[in-house]
């Protein structure tokens, strides 16, 4: 039975030809899909971040209107208090 690896040359003496399988790329892709996934895990860390940071900050200023506001009410208080004092002292 005839080898069909082996082909016959010239003179009767046969060769051999060895067929290697390389890889389709495959590792590449996988490569390729991990540093987009990378990317894109750090793009939505620095956006939560920017949120973060803006929700802190409207936080503060809401606090510094709400005492802003407290402030005035305490003064406008100590101006009526002050007021009935001098009336009752007339």
């Amino acid at each position: 039975m005839r080898d069909p690896y082996r082909a016959p040359r010239e003179g009767g003496e046969t060769h051999t030809t060895i067929i290697e399988r390389r890889g389709g790329g495959g590792t590449l892709f996988l490569a390729a899909v991990v540093v987009l996934f990378g990317i894109a895990v750090a793009a939505f860390l620095l956006i939560e971040n920017k949120r973060d940071e803006a929700a802190r900050t409207d936080a503060i200023t809401a606090a510094a209107k709400s005492v802003e506001r407290g402030a005035e009410k305490v003064g406008e208080a100590a101006e009526k208090a002050g007021d009935a004092v001098s009336n009752s002292a007339r």
